[in-house]
């Protein structure tokens, strides 16, 4: 890992993730990106008129003295900040910016929802995770473990999640990270009995792996929901991380039924990253 970028919007939680981001960057000797995305009007842009010209100075001058004071933080200490101001306010534009970088994570904060509303459906955060083709970090809190030495993946084992579990298999690679596969058993249509379980997760480890060395990792759940299970599989082993498969601009993946991924990144106490299918 050797550039992070994480979108600035000056509130509590892009903090949380530029702290997250500084203690990965130190631990991977890696650059951080810190992306500001000025909202201001394409007419304020592009008005050719001298008021308009110097109102757009100003405030251009505002959000650089802001945004340099944000990151004028002790723990960036001996990490390379590149500060990147975009004239934009569409937040697709932050995967061109991991592109243009060649970034290999974007760490965003989240309010998530904390069992009131769903404010990460719809936001920011999840507009990025919509486009990014890099991974996605999401974070809700101060961080206190960033080792994330257990990481549960889930997923229903299809053809489908080959690709993300590859990438996720890849991200960790080189890290201390444990990462637990999990199957979720669900009730009604869904339903499968352990044959059943075992031989999906079988096929699908014979076309990723070209083996079965892992058939005794898997770890099977069943509980009402995938959200459910998910969590609680979790909590039961202590994780750190929980990592979701994600169908990009299609939205975060419905890999068993209904918002999963949403679901969990809205819910989950733990930070969530997200692979793309």
């Amino acid at each position: 890992m050797k550039k992070i970028i994480v979108p600035i919007d000056f509130s509590q939680y892009s903090e949380f993730a530029l702290e997250t981001a500084a203690i990965m960057a130190k631990k991977n000797d890696a650059e951080i990106i810190a992306l500001h995305m000025l909202e201001m009007s394409t007419n304020m842009l592009v008005d050719s008129g001298d008021d308009q010209q110097m109102q757009t100075v100003f405030f251009l001058k505002l959000a650089e003295k802001k945004f340099n004071e944000f990151l004028e933080r002790d723990y960036l200490k001996d990490v390379k900040v590149t500060p990147v101001v975009k004239h934009f306010k569409v937040f697709r534009e932050v995967n061109d910016v991991a592109t243009e970088h060649n970034a290999d994570l974007i760490v965003m904060g989240s309010h998530g929802a904390s069992g009131l509303s769903e404010i990460f459906v719809g936001s920011n955060t999840e507009k990025v995770v919509r486009h990014s083709v890099v991974p996605v970090l999401i974070v809700k809190q101060k961080p206190v473990n960033v080792q994330f030495e257990t990481v549960v993946f889930a997923c229903d084992f299809s053809e489908a999640m080959i690709e993300p579990y590859v990438k996720a298999c890849q991200f960790f690679e080189n890290s201390n990270s444990n990462l637990k596969l999990l199957y979720v058993n669900l009730p009604g249509e869904r339903f499968k009995n352990s044959a059943e379980m075992e031989s999906t997760v079988a096929k699908f480890l014979e076309k990723v792996d070209g083996n079965l060395n892992k058939i005794n990792d898997i770890h099977y759940i069943s509980d009402y929901t995938v959200e459910d299970g998910v969590l609680a599989f979790a909590n039961l082993i202590g994780a750190d991380l929980i990592a979701v498969p994600t169908h990009g601009r299609r939205g975060i993946s419905h890999f068993f039924s209904g918002s999963i991924g949403e679901d969990i990144a809205n819910h989950s106490t733990l930070p969530v990253i997200t692979f793309k299918i």
